[in-house]
């Protein structure tokens, strides 16, 4: 059966949502499940016969994860309080403090609060399962909208800048490594960036173990390391590269060993 609501994607659209939900599916189905997605957009309404308005909008919509389980930081699920965070976090920035919120009802929110200052700033809420099912998402999705002419119109003049989103997959790599008791995460850590300077964009340390079955005077590090090229997407020779590099430094320097 097809979509009921592609049509929606076809015509001068009305919302973002079904855009956004678009994208959702398109990124679970291949595996990509832990989403923060946004979207700066415009809608259009009629208010004569051939007669249109147009409205910006900045749409956020969440699903999954919003970070992976680390040794000492459990995983946390992209939720209401997140997604109603990162709206506040953001108007906040742009100078917007005088905010109240009151219940708001959207055909697409099962539950929702809408945002208000002077005017209508933002909607935000939970995706209804009915709609996520349309898209073949069986996940719970989180969606905001933020209606930016109406922004626009509160915020102090102030310049922003920002940093384009690398159009290219990142590659995440992990070892296991015995290191000794007084070497530290952090010594790890600028180890590895300063050996890596143009590919490694992080590294994070998610188990460590001390105990049985472990050498005196040692310990277990577990170390994630987030690989990514601006300009085009990573070959496995690369990444092979990469990491032998790393891991070469790593025992060099602070007499690591590969579990």
């Amino acid at each position: 059966m097809l979509n009921p609501l592609s049509s929606d994607l076809s015509v001068m659209r009305q919302s973002l949502i079904y855009g956004a939900l678009e994208a959702v599916s398109h990124n679970i189905n291949r595996r990509q499940e832990n989403l923060r997605l946004f979207e700066f957009g415009n809608t259009y309404h009629q208010y004569q016969e051939r007669q249109f308005t147009e409205q910006k909008h900045l749409s956020l919509i969440t699903a999954g994860t919003i970070h992976e389980q680390s040794w000492n930081n459990p995983s946390r699920t992209a939720d209401f309080f997140y997604i109603k965070g990162a709206v506040m976090s953001a108007l906040k920035r742009l100078g917007i403090t005088s905010i109240n919120e009151k219940p708001t009802k959207m055909d697409f929110l099962s539950e929702g609060i809408s945002l208000n200052s002077g005017a209508k700033i933002a909607d935000l809420g939970v995706v209804k399962k009915k709609v996520c099912k349309s898209f073949d998402i069986d996940v719970t999705v989180h969606y905001a909208n933020i209606y930016w002419d109406e922004v626009l119109k509160l915020v102090k003049e102030d310049r922003k800048s920002v940093v384009a989103i690398p159009k290219f997959p990142a590659v995440k790599r992990d070892l296991a490594l015995l290191v000794n008791d007084e070497t530290s995460f952090k010594e790890l850590h600028d180890i590895a960036l300063q050996t890596e300077k143009k590919l490694l964009k992080e590294v994070q340390l998610f188990d460590v173990y001390e105990g049985k079955n472990l050498a005196k005077g040692k310990k277990s590090y577990a170390l994630s390391f987030l690989l990514q090229d601006e300009v085009k997407t990573l070959t496995d020779k690369q990444i092979d590269k990469a990491m032998q590099k790393i891991q070469q430094q790593l025992e060099k320097q602070a007499g690591v060993e590969l579990r």
